[in-house]
C-alpha cells in the first residue's frame, strides 16, 4: 500500500498525468493543493460561489455542517455562550486564548474608554438624511473613521494591531445605536463608561438626554440583567463564522493592502444583503406576513412548490447540513426568555408553529433544511425590544471581532497574494 499523500489527475484527451499533494488540516476534509494547476494544465478550476474551495489557511474558527459543530479557537460554541462574557470571546479570538480574570477586567476597561468617537465624526451623521436605514450610515461612518485613524494604514509592531483592533471593537456599539437614534431624528447618546459592553449599547439605544447632562432610560426603566445577558449570547454567536461572504469580502479588501476600517466597510455592506445578515429582518416580516398559526400550512405548501415564488426564511444553511448549533443555542435562550420578558406570543406562536410542521415534513427532511440562527435571533431581539431596522447592525457589533482578527490574520502571511478569482468566459 502507498503511503503517498497525493492525488493524480488524468487528461484523458492526451493521457498526461499531474500529481498534486492532499494536505491535512486539524481538523475537516483534506485538502488538495491545486495552486499550480494552470501552470501544469493551462487550465482552471470551475467552482461558483466556491463551493468546494478553500480560500485561505485558518486558525481562528472552524465548522462541521454534518456534525452541526461550531468552534472558536477550538473551543465549543455552546461551551463559550454559557461560561463566557462576549468581550471574553474577543479575547479569545484576537489573542488566542481566553482571558485570565485580571487580563478580562483590563480589557473591559479598556473597551469602555475606546468606545467614544472624535468629535468630529459626530458631525458626519448631520449629513445624513432623517429615515436612512442604520446600516448605511454604520457602513459609511466607519469608513470615515479610516480618515481619522490614518496610522493604522501602517501598522507595525503587536501594540499598533492591538490599538487598531480594540478601537474599532470598542466603537462599532457607539456608531451602531447613533447611526440609529439619527435615523428618527432624535439626539445622540454618549457612551457611559460605567456601564459593560452590551448594557452600554443598550443604554445608547434607549436613553434620552436629561438637564444638566443626565441621560434617563425611556420609560425610566432599568436595563435588565437578563436582557444584557440575552444579547451579549447573540454577540458571541456572531462573533466569527469562518470564511463567509462578508469574511471573504473583508480579506479580499485586506489583500490590496487598504486601511482596516475600509475592509470592515466593505464587510458591512456584503453582511447588509438579505440573504447574509439582513436574513432575521426577512424572518420577522415572513413571520407578520403569516399572521396567524392557522396560515402556517398554507405558507408550507407555498415554499414546497417550485413554482411558487415564496421562500421559507429562517431555515436551511449553506454550511450546515445538521442543525445549526448557533441555532439550538438561541432556540434554548428563546424559551427561557419566554418567562421572564413580556415576549410578542403570537410571533412566537407562529415560529413555533412553522418549526413543527417544517421538523415534520419530509421535504423539509429530506432536504435537511433546519431553523438556522436568524429564524431565532429575530423573535429574540423582538423581546429585547429591538427596531427591527437594527437587526444587522447589531450583527455587525457581534461580528466586527470575527472580521478583524481575520483581518490580523491574512496580514501576518508571510506571502501576501491578492486576491484574484479567473473565470470561465461565454462571451463573444
Amino acid at each position: 500500500m502507498s503511503n503517498d499523500n497525493s492525488i493524480t489527475l488524468i487528461n484523458n484527451q492526451n493521457q498526461k498525468e499531474y500529481k498534486y499533494n492532499i494536505i491535512s488540516p486539524s481538523r475537516g476534509p483534506n485538502v488538495i493543493d491545486i495552486r499550480s494547476l494552470y501552470k501544469d494544465t493551462g487550465m482552471f478550476t470551475y467552482d461558483p460561489g466556491y463551493t468546494s474551495t478553500a480560500s485561505c489557511e485558518s486558525k481562528i474558527t472552524f465548522i462541521d455542517g454534518n456534525k452541526g459543530e461550531l468552534r472558536y479557537r477550538g473551543y465549543l460554541i455552546e461551551e463559550l455562550v454559557l461560561k463566557h462574557t462576549y468581550l471574553d470571546v474577543c479575547y479569545l479570538l484576537m489573542k488566542n486564548q481566553l482571558p485570565t480574570p485580571n487580563e478580562s477586567k483590563e480589557f473591559d476597561l479598556e473597551i469602555r474608554h475606546r468606545s467614544f468617537l472624535h468629535e468630529g465624526i459626530l458631525k458626519i451623521f448631520d449629513a445624513f438624511p432623517n429615515h436612512a436605514h442604520p446600516m448605511a450610515t454604520l457602513g459609511s461612518t466607519v469608513m470615515a473613521l479610516s480618515t481619522f485613524y490614518k496610522e493604522h494604514s501602517n501598522l507595525k509592531t503587536e501594540n499598533d494591531f492591538m490599538k487598531m483592533r480594540r478601537r474599532i471593537i470598542a466603537k462599532i456599539p457607539t456608531i451602531a445605536a447613533m447611526s440609529y437614534r439619527n435615523s428618527i431624528g432624535v439626539p445622540a447618546i454618549y457612551p457611559d463608561v460605567n456601564r459593560y459592553f452590551t448594557e452600554n449599547f443598550l443604554y445608547m439605544l434607549r436613553a434620552y438626554p436629561g438637564g444638566k447632562m443626565k441621560r434617563t432610560l425611556c420609560g425610566n426603566e432599568d436595563i435588565k440583567e437578563v436582557e444584557v445577558n440575552a444579547l451579549d449570547a447573540i454577540f458571541t454567536l456572531h462573533a466569527d463564522h469562518e470564511q463567509n461572504a462578508s469574511t471573504t469580502t473583508v480579506r479580499n479588501i485586506c489583500s490590496t493592502g487598504a486601511h482596516p476600517y475600509v475592509a470592515i466597510s466593505g464587510g458591512i455592506g456584503s453582511l447588509w444583503g438579505p440573504a447574509h445578515g439582513g436574513a432575521n429582518e426577512k424572518v420577522i416580516e415572513q413571520l407578520k406576513l403569516i399572521g396567524n398559526v392557522k396560515n402556517v400550512p398554507k405558507y408550507i405548501s407555498k415554499a414546497k412548490d417550485k413554482n411558487d415564488p415564496f421562500r421559507l426564511m429562517g431555515f436551511g444553511h449553506r454550511v450546515y447540513k445538521n442543525h445549526d448549533p448557533r441555532a439550538q443555542a438561541l432556540k434554548k435562550l428563546q424559551d427561557k426568555l419566554k418567562d421572564e420578558l413580556n415576549l410578542d406570543s403570537k410571533l412566537i406562536e407562529i415560529a413555533n408553529a412553522l418549526e413543527e410542521h417544517a421538523l415534520k415534513d419530509e421535504y423539509f427532511i429530506q432536504r435537511k433544511l433546519y431553523p438556522n440562527i436568524d429564524f431565532y435571533s429575530g423573535v429574540i431581539l423582538t423581546a429585547l425590544k429591538i427596531p427591527l431596522e437594527m437587526f444587522t447592525p447589531i450583527f455587525v457589533i457581534g461580528r466586527t471581532v470575527g472580521w478583524i482578527t481575520q483581518w490580523s490574520e491574512f496580514m501576518e502571511e508571510k506571502q501576501l497574494r491578492i486576491a484574484r478569482p479567473r473565470q470561465l468566459y461565454t462571451g463573444k
